[in-house]
């Protein structure tokens, strides 16, 4: 994935000093929402239109692969389909765009920026945030259009779709920011397109994969995403709910840990 275009534009300037403390955090955090919407506003259509695509093209691939599926297995479809309209963006194009600012040379000149660290890893991590749920949100309308399955969606969409888009967000931040390679990042990513097409339980139950793998994914976040929105989306198709909570919690905070390290040693 090619996103060497990204950061071109001449970034704005920022107001000069910031303070510390909390108001100086919050100022911080504003200046950087301003500077990286106007670094991002090229890609940002690109972005939803790459979820969109990758959400509701999987999801209608996976019925032509099974024609003939039952109710239960057409929810699992629609129901899978705004994580997989997700994961692009959070797990694969956030790693891609910071390695492409190392490449760039502009990943250095963010980070002397005269603003809080945590200010511009929280500005970057709301826009990735926000901009997911409008992709999310189509593709969901899409798949649900697409096989006539009617959904019982629950208030817990909100922190279900929030949750997701973030941890996914943070993860993706935490392995550009680990891993200073662009070469070894483009690697991973592309590694993670073919784990989540192919070995992910998001459009289909755990119960199918054999037990090593579906032990494997308890401890991963993949499984846990589709179970928190599939939740939220449907009654009685999933358990454990309360448990995959934790699971993105706690990768979240994880990312959260390994970016806030990372941003420490380098003075």
């Amino acid at each position: 994935m090619n996103v060497q275009a990204v950061v071109t534009a001449p970034p704005p300037r920022l107001s000069l000093p910031v303070r510390g403390g909390p108001l100086g955090w919050l100022r911080s955090y504003g200046l950087m929402l301003r500077f990286d919407l106007s670094s991002y506003r090229q890609w940002l259509p690109m972005v939803v239109a790459l979820q969109i695509l990758m959400g509701a093209a999987m999801a209608i691939i996976y019925g032509l692969y099974v024609p003939h599926l039952p109710r239960t297995g057409l929810l699992y479809i629609v129901s899978g389909a705004p994580a997989l309209a997700l994961l692009p963006l959070g797990l694969i194009l956030v790693p891609s765009l910071i390695s492409s600012q190392r490449t760039a040379g502009t990943f250095d000149f963010i980070w002397s920026l005269p603003v809080s660290r945590a200010a511009q890893v929280a500005s970057s991590l709301t826009i990735t945030t926000l901009i997911a749920l409008p992709g999310i949100v189509v593709t969901l309308v899409l798949a649900t259009w697409r096989y006539g399955v009617p959904l019982s969606v629950s208030p817990m969409v909100v922190p279900a779709f929030l949750l997701t888009a973030l941890m996914a967000a943070s993860v993706g931040t935490a392995l550009a920011h680990l891993v200073a390679n662009p070469v070894v990042i483009n690697l991973i990513t592309n590694i993670l397109v073919f784990v989540v097409l192919l070995f992910s339980p998001i459009a289909f139950p755990l119960s199918q994969f054999p037990t090593w793998l579906a032990d494997i994914h308890e401890g991963l976040p993949l499984y846990h995403m589709a179970v928190v929105i599939r939740a939220s989306l449907t009654t009685g198709l999933v358990s454990g709910v309360a448990t995959s909570y934790l699971v993105l919690g706690a990768w979240t905070l994880a990312g959260w840990i390994a970016v806030a390290w990372v941003t420490g040693r380098r003075g």
